[in-house]
This record gives structure tokens, sequence and C-alpha cells, in this order.
């Protein structure tokens, strides 16, 4: 007969992720994670989807007196019937649906007038983490411009941005460029480049401009074993995002700050 500590279900692991199980049950979730690295690997993936997507959607979150009620009626009834296939399709919608508020199609529509300080301000994180869940895992289309056309990337970008943009050389901190590519960033042109190290781990530099701009110190945001460092000078913000000690994020974060900022000079 097998051990229930020796089983865990798809619907257990997904109440892992959301937070609903008891002490003892997380305990015993984790130690199971523990022998089944794939597993575990998977479980990290969702929670750092779903710490992207509550961050990226929490400017506009907001309730009313009369939400619990609309959907009392029907808990008991839903149950746990939601199968794991409905949740993760259901992830991959909103995954679609976020990348398609970071172009500025659904924000006005949710979220109605918002100081653009606020959007440049509060945003650049949450937008900088879904691009890196994004594409630092695509394996074949990564980049729209490889490393080889640097020279071409970065007049391209740099004239998209209307900004004279270097591409930092991270080579001491372990680094090299794989490319870069034209992403949205509140709902203008901004840029993403990506880098990696010797044993194929990832990191993404995020660039957006926005004439309102408040200047900012360095800044820290994590999310799901997901770290972001972020800075806005003058109307250029900028974010270094990756799953990568939180030392050495920011030593790349100082590196590309002191060769941005050269660059300006």
């Amino acid at each position: 007969m097998t051990d229930k500590s020796d089983t865990v279900s798809e619907d257990e692991l997904h109440a892992y992720v959301d937070g609903h199980l008891s002490e003892p049950e997380r305990g015993r979730i984790e130690a199971w994670l523990e022998s089944h690295p794939a597993r575990a690997e998977e479980v990290r993936q969702w929670q750092a989807q779903a710490a992207a997507l509550r961050q990226h959607f929490a400017p506009y979150a907001r309730s009313e007196a009369g939400d619990r009620a609309l959907i009392a009626p029907h808990r008991q009834a839903a149950g746990r019937m939601v199968s794991a296939s409905l949740f993760r399709r259901a992830a991959a919608g909103l995954l679609i649906f976020a990348a398609g508020a970071l172009a500025g199609n659904y924000v006005p529509r949710l979220a109605g007038p918002q100081s653009p300080v606020a959007i440049a301000a509060d945003t650049l994180p949450s937008q900088a983490q879904s691009a890196f869940l994004i594409y630092a895992s695509e394996v074949r289309h990564p980049v729209e411009v490889g490393a080889d056309q640097q020279a071409h990337l970065a007049t391209w970008l740099g004239k998209r941005l209307d900004y004279p943009l270097t591409i930092p050389d991270l080579s001491p901190l372990g680094f090299s460029l794989v490319g870069g590519r034209l992403v949205p960033v509140n709902g203008k042109a901004g840029a993403m480049l990506m880098y990696e190290d010797g044993t194929g781990q990832r990191l993404t530099v995020l660039l957006g401009r926005n004439k309102d701009n408040r200047e900012t110190s360095f800044r820290i945001a994590a999310e799901g074993g997901i770290e972001t460092f972020y800075w806005i000078d003058g109307e250029m913000g900028y974010a270094i995002t990756g799953e990568v000690p939180r030392e050495l994020l920011h030593k790349v974060a100082r590196e590309c700050h002191r060769q941005f900022e050269g660059s300006e000079s």
C-alpha cells in the first residue's frame, strides 16, 4: 500500500501554489517536492507566472462590498471540479492578456485615467518580469536581432527610443549578449536586451522612455524567485531582471547603470 506522504495529486500542487494549504500540508508537499525535482521545477514556474500576474494587475485590483455575495452561491457547487488542464489554459490566457495590457490594449478599460508618472514608476518592474517570463525561456527565438549584429541592434533600438543606446558589456560579470528585441513599455516603444552565462542562465535588461518620469534610486522588486533591480534616470527607466543571486544581479545593475550613464555624457 502506498503511503499518503509518497503521493501528491495535481490538485494538491495547485492548492500549494495558491496558498490554500495548512502548514502541515505545506510541509508535506515541500518534502515531496524535494525528492521530485522535475515537479518542483514545474511548481516553481507556476509560482513565477502567478506572481508576475498578481504584480502586473495589482494597480487595477479593487473590490466592492457585494462581491462576495455574488460568488457565494456557486462556491460549493464548483468545489474542486476545475481540472489542472483548465488551470493551465486560464494561466496561459492571463499571460496573453498581460502581454496585451503591456501594449496598452486593455489598461484604459480596466483602470481608467491614470498618471503617466504612476504608470512608469509602479509598473516598470512588473513589465520587466513579464518580459523575462515570456522571452528568457524561449529556445529558438528569444530575440529579434542577435549578438552578431550588435551595432545594428544598438542603432535600431536607439532610434525607436530616441536614445543613444550603448549595449552594456557584461562579460566581466560572466554574461554574454544574446541579442535584443523591441517590446512595448507602457504602450510605447521599449527595448529588451538579453544576456546569458556559461550555464545558460539568462537575464534581461529592459529600457522604456516616458517624459513624465521622476528619477529614483536603485529599487528592487521580487516575485516568485524572479528579482528586478530598477531605476529611473531622467526620461529613461531601466530594469534588470533574472533568477540569479541578488548580489550578482545588483552588480549587473550597477554595471549597466555605469555604462548607460557614460553613454549619455
